[in-house]
């Protein structure tokens, strides 16, 4: 009889214990990916916990790569290492590819790349985004909760997972099926325009920028802050502004600044894992609050 009832204790203690490392800790060990088209030729990779594949509760995390919309890959090693450790954690984790308008361009994606063209790209990407959505709902072969889905994006992603999550009302973006998003994760990216952050849209943020990142401002400033006189010339509102819109509407946001920090923290961010993870733990999971912010070094 003692000893069944130390089994059940045991039993217990040890549930317990999985249910508060769940989504913040590493629970699970074994990692499985599988590839699947989405749209045309776009692919994604979908990373599970064997043991979690058939969690219908769970949030979902898509993962959006960098490489200034000419290249860049969802495999690239980062972002798989990202992926496979937000898995173990019980993350349902999707890596996309989107469509790299830019790719093979005389004019890249700089400042001799027309502002207009570079807006038609930002639109492309959510676009992309959107419809990675919509097929992990409907295809039927994942399982995740609708309701908890998590944008994360580097660089040139970040800019679409930004753009994605707080634009719905963003005049050119009104003909696209916009879908509510629980959360956003960006490393070294921006939005188009920050105002268009309302009460209504204002999802919980964690954002990483180098304060003296030269290709996205950190702030406001032109994009690759080039000269009034560039085709490309086109303002961008940054991390910076976004948390302040996002402070002034009293919404969640965690944020690492890093005062002597470059781009380079496009690809550093993705070290963060266990930050991320409380944070979708504690606004996603439980619904509850957080405000955050701190300055960081390389």
């Amino acid at each position: 009889m003692i000893k069944r009832q130390l089994t059940l204790l045991f039993f217990f203690i040890s549930l317990s214990v999985f249910s508060q490392e769940l989504y913040k800790g590493q629970v699970y060990d074994e990692i499985t990916k599988s590839v699947h088209t989405y749209s045309d030729t776009l692919k994604l990779d979908f990373y599970t916990a064997k043991e979690a594949v058939e969690n219908k509760d769970r949030p979902l995390l898509i993962l959006v790569h960098g490489g200034g919309f000419t290249g860049g890959k969802r495999d690239n090693p980062l972002e798989s290492e990202f992926c496979k450790t937000m898995a173990t954690k019980g993350y349902a984790v999707a890596s996309i590819s989107y469509s790299l308008t830019r790719k093979g361009t005389a004019t890249g994606f700089g400042c001799n790349c027309p502002a207009d063209e570079k807006i038609s790209t930002f639109k492309e990407t959510t676009s992309d985004i959107l419809k990675a959505i919509d097929y992990l709902k409907i295809a039927g072969d994942f399982n995740f909760a609708h309701d908890k889905i998590v944008l994360v994006g580097s660089s040139a992603g970040a800019e679409g997972v930004l753009n994605t999550a707080y634009l719905a009302n963003y005049p050119g973006f009104k003909d696209l099926p916009m879908m509510s998003i629980a959360a956003v994760v960006s490393f070294s990216g921006a939005v188009m325009d920050a105002r268009y952050i309302t009460p209504q849209n204002a999802v919980p943020a964690f954002l990483v920028h180098g304060e003296k990142d030269k290709l996205v401002p950190y702030a406001t400033a032109a994009h690759h802050y080039c000269d009034p006189t560039d085709s490309g010339y086109l303002f961008l509102d940054g991390s910076s502004t976004i948390i302040k819109k996002l402070k002034d509407l009293n919404a969640s946001y965690y944020f690492l600044s890093d005062p002597e920090g470059t781009h380079d923290w496009a690809g550093l961010g993705f070290r963060y894992t266990d930050a991320i993870a409380g944070f979708i733990f504690d606004v996603v999971v439980n619904g509850g609050k957080v405000q955050f912010s701190e300055e960081v070094s390389q």
